[in-house]
């Protein structure tokens, strides 16, 4: 499990390690990662390094200085480089002298700049660092429009917030970032900005990071997989009250995603008992929750209608002492009536998955800092949630956070989210930490929507028919 650290914490951390280092040492070291992965960059575009052309960005302050530096090392290799300084009195002096002595070239004027972005095979953005806030200003992203060529940014893209990700304005994406000490909440919330994302290491310590982040060995590490003493109960009971005779698809989808996420066994309780039998003959399946016997955790929500059927049923589901993930209607409900959720027992597990809108009317507008709303909304309902998005954010009431970001758009679809919700009850019904479950379930999720894509658009349908497939991969993964 990776971590991401606030741009707070990794200054703090940086104090003792630069206050050791000799002046100039960690920004050298730092420098030289970026011109590896330049060099990388020029020779998977171009073919070549030595004689390819590179164009800096350089604003004021240590970022300015990073590129300034890499372009230093770059000439080394053969590389041109063109430095075009947007603060000329306020450029990294010592970055700045490196360069020219390495036989680089500074570039002031509009014309100059404009004729050396027209040339440059790469661009290396060392705008703005991570006291940074806001979008690029003007004359930066009149620059930013003129870039044709690929582009590697330094510690994070210029004119997205460190924290949060958020892009309010003109700024940069690019191919490649290149960070150091620790990654930030942007790398892990603004993927698209970022591109990938490599870290040079510089010996800070940092503990309890601030959003954490899955692989696929975590998730093939934590998904449940039968041994030789299982049986169909020992691997959990996923209980679905899903779907009506208005939505019938809900409950199909719902269950079939439980029944697919683990080798255990489903029961489905509600209207669709009959479509659920007929594409999911291994479920038993009742008119009831009463009816439904003993489960490990419910899943409750898909298609169950705002009336009262719908409430009766949210409420016997909550009422049984089992983890709950609850979806869809069940989180409308309880935007109407909030006392519901007090009713539980405040011990009993409980993840909501809603999407912004849902979350707004349960919780008010997310806003910018999606985390932090996450986060709060966690704490005052005693809850796991899961914020759905092209980043999902899944927050636990003691202030853990896992983002993961989305492989593409291909599960903003129609029943994705009644797929995600099987799968979060089956991970509860084992036995899995609600919070593990919730970020498990999204990663999987997002893998399943991009197998099933395949390149192209793709159904509800298609992604529950790719869920074994991904976890096969997440399987594969832990034994290399």
């Amino acid at each position: 499990m990776r971590g991401a650290w606030t741009s707070e914490r990794v200054r703090q951390a940086e104090e003792p390690v630069l206050a050791a280092a000799p002046e100039g040492a960690l920004m050298r070291r730092a420098a030289f990662g970026v011109a590896v992965h330049a060099t990388e960059l020029l020779a998977e575009h171009t073919g070549a390094v030595a004689g390819r052309r590179v164009a800096l960005l350089v604003g004021a302050g240590n970022n300015g200085g990073d590129a300034l530096w890499a372009g230093a090392f770059l000439r080394r290799r053969g590389v041109a480089v063109q430095a075009v300084l947007l603060a000329p009195g306020k450029t990294h002096a010592a970055g700045l002298a490196a360069l020219r002595r390495a036989g680089g070239r500074t570039v002031e004027s509009d014309d100059d700049a404009d004729t050396a972005l027209a040339g440059a095979d790469l661009v290396i953005d060392g705008i703005v660092g991570l006291a940074a806030r806001g979008s690029l200003r003007p004359d930066a992203a009149a620059l930013a429009d003129r870039i044709t060529a690929p582009i590697l940014a330094v510690d994070m893209p210029s004119g997205v917030d460190t924290d949060t990700g958020v892009t309010d304005g003109p700024h940069i994406r690019a191919e490649r970032t290149v960070t150091f000490g620790a990654r930030k909440p942007v790398h892990v919330l603004n993927p698209t900005a970022c591109g990938s994302v490599h870290l040079i290491e510089l010996g800070l310590e940092l503990t309890d990071p601030d959003i954490h982040t899955l692989d696929a060995v975590d998730v093939g590490l934590a998904w449940p997989i039968p041994g030789p003493a299982d049986d169909k109960y020992t691997q959990g009971v996923t209980g679905v009250a899903a779907g009506s005779s208005t939505y019938p698809g809900a409950a199909v989808l719902t269950t079939g995603a439980a029944v697919l996420a683990t080798a255990g066994m489903v029961r489905y309780a509600g209207p669709a008992a009959d479509p659920v039998r007929a594409r999911w003959p291994e479920v038993v399946a009742t008119g009831s929750v009463a009816d439904a016997g003993r489960v490990q955790a419910w899943v409750t929500g898909p298609g169950i209608g705002t009336g009262y059927e719908g409430r009766h049923t949210f409420e016997q589901v909550l009422g049984d002492g089992v983890p709950v993930c609850v979806d869809a209607d069940g989180i409308n409900l309880l935007a109407q009536a909030p006392e519901l959720l007090d009713a539980r027992d405040p011990a009993t597990p409980v993840v909501l998955t809603p999407h912004d809108r849902e979350f707004a009317r349960l919780a008010g507008e997310a806003g910018p800092d999606r985390v932090a709303a996450a986060r709060r909304a966690a704490a005052e309902t005693n809850t796991v949630v899961l914020l759905k998005g092209n980043t999902t954010i899944v927050a636990a009431p003691d202030g853990r956070v896992l983002a993961n970001a989305a492989r593409g758009s291909w599960l903003a679809t129609a029943g994705s989210g009644d797929v995600l919700s099987g799968l979060v009850g089956a991970l509860l019904a084992s036995g899995l930490d609600p919070w593990l479950a919730a970020g498990c379930a999204a990663w999987l999720h997002s893998l399943a929507g991009e197998l099933a894509a395949s390149g192209a658009p793709t159904s509800a349908s298609g992604v529950l028919a790719a869920i074994p497939a991904a976890v096969r991969r997440a399987r594969q993964s832990v034994s290399g």
